[in-house]
């Protein structure tokens, strides 16, 4: 299979194509999105049919039999070559990202920098043959091997990020990728795509943009032979019950409502910072976010009051010195916007920010908002906000505070914060999430295993235990005839 290096021209950030087949896909239809900053419409992408999906799948099907038989160190070279046209190309992808998603240059950049530094990370990695048993009697020893035609199906909230943690393992071990981009950020998926025509043969790396039922006619096809999902909970579920009509392999990262445990013990005035950073980082929309904070009753007010002078020092807007952004979509705008009418129904206290919309704001921004110690059973904190609004709890006894943060359905992260390294890992191992973190919140590393507990995934991304996802497990006895 002969790999593509051609450097090519300039990227075109005003035109948008589906990637089939290593050509660019004419539309039959159109559709749009609006940039969640100006409320102008985005420019034009292809509504994908049916057809188009077909035709994506038995493009991927060919080629994933040739790219399988492409050496692994030439796959990586691939991929490295990948990362850096990426790398250059990152002011362009940062203004399609703050013009479809809404982040602010800084966030841009970095959403950019991120996936790049994962994508070369999964290039240190390596599915070497394991070797169980090795006597003179046999030998048994752990192959794998590509399961052949994947789907990526991508988020709003980082889609470019997302994109490249899906993209990096499915063709480093040897799959054909049809990258599913999301209705509402479709932009930088398609070009990332576009991209990998230069790096990649045809039909290994595509990409489809379409509506609501793009998702559906990908996960049914039954030539396809896995499915990784990152979204919501709910959709997770409508995933795996549609993979199980075909049996096809399933990874989901799904929600999480994070907790952060902050102990009597810390500073309060650089502990409560950090937080602040970890819960409005993209306006708290990360599954991995801060989503809600416990914090002893001895620090409790020098935590709130220092927590409530950081954001209200926040710059709005996308501006190159903005920090908080818009919400990405009317539809999620909406639903926040909902948690912020219960909090004004039941009289929850605010500390700062409000429940009402920005007097001079334009397009779907909210004020960073803070409530203060809100009952355990209220929306804001029982379910995910995934927005600019951050509850603040008291907690006195650590048995209580353990139980009442793993008080949900999902299990995706947690933080807890204290210079007591005994009582850090007494209280870490007793929390039911699939990362939890000492001091910090939301450190990531392309080889480290990323997944939830309960309800917020299936599997696991990233790390070795993540590239073995986009394989079939061979396991190999051997012994000599005489």
């Amino acid at each position: 299979m002969t790999l593509n290096s051609s450097s090519g021209g300039p990227l075109d950030f005003t035109t948008f194509y589906n990637v089939i087949d290593g050509r660019f896909d004419n539309p039959k239809a159109t559709r749009h999105t609006i940039n969640p900053s100006s409320l102008e419409n985005n420019p034009e992408v292809p509504l994908s049919t049916p057809t188009d999906v077909h035709a994506a799948v038995q493009a991927a099907q060919r080629a994933a039999k040739l790219w399988a038989e492409v050496p692994w160190s030439e796959r990586k070279k691939a991929l490295e070559s990948f990362a850096v046209a990426l790398e250059s190309y990152t002011e362009d992808f940062a203004q399609m990202l703050i013009k479809e998603q809404g982040k602010p240059p800084f966030w841009a950049r970095n959403e950019i920098a991120t996936g790049v530094q994962f994508l070369r990370g999964f290039c240190e990695l390596s599915l070497p043959t394991e070797i169980i048993e090795d006597t003179q009697e046999r030998s048994v020893t752990t192959h794998y091997t590509p399961l052949g035609v994947t789907v990526g199906i991508v988020p709003w909230n980082f889609p470019i990020f997302l994109a490249c943690g899906k993209i990096g393992p499915a063709l480093l071990t040897g799959n054909a990728f049809i990258l599913k981009a999301s209705p509402f950020t479709p932009y930088c998926s398609l070009k990332l795509a576009e991209l990998g025509l230069r790096f990649f043969p045809p039909g290994v790396f595509q990409a489809l943009s379409g509506d609501d039922h793009l998702g559906p006619w990908l996960i049914e096809h039954p030539d396809i032979n896995m499915i990784s999902f990152t979204g919501s909970v709910p959709n997770g579920k409508k995933v795996i019950r549609a993979c199980s009509e075909t049996l096809k392999r399933v990874t989901l990262e799904l929600g999480g409502n994070d907790p952060a445990i902050v102990c009597a013990n810390v500073d309060p005035v650089t502990v409560a910072s950090k937080i602040a950073l970890f819960a409005f980082c993209n306006s708290g929309q990360m599954c991995m976010s801060i989503k809600r904070v416990y914090v002893h009753e001895s620090v409790y007010d020098q935590v709130l009051d220092t927590v409530v002078q950081y954001v209200k020092a926040l710059e709005l807007g996308v501006d190159e010195k903005s920090f908080v952004g818009p919400i990405s979509n009317n539809n999620h705008f909406e639903y926040v916007k909902g948690l912020l009418a219960n909090i004004e129904k039941n009289q929850l206290t605010i500390a700062t920010g409000g429940t009402k919309l920005l007097a001079d704001g334009k397009g779907f921004l909210l004020p960073p908002t803070i409530i203060n110690n809100p009952p355990d059973n209220s929306q804001i904190v029982s379910q995910e906000q995934f927005g600019p609004v951050l509850p603040l709890l008291k907690w006195s006894e650590e048995s209580d505070v353990i139980q009442r943060a793993n008080s949900t359905d999902t299990g995706l992260g947690a933080s807890v914060w204290t210079r007591d390294d005994a009582q850090a890992a007494r209280i870490a191992k007793q929390l039911q999430a699939g990362n939890v973190w000492i001091n910090t919140h939301a450190e990531i590393q392309a080889n480290t295993p990323f997944g939830g507990c309960k309800q917020s995934g299936n599997g696991v991304e990233w790390g070795v235990e993540g590239l073995k996802a986009y394989c079939s497990h061979q396991s190999v006895y051997t012994r000599s005839l005489p």
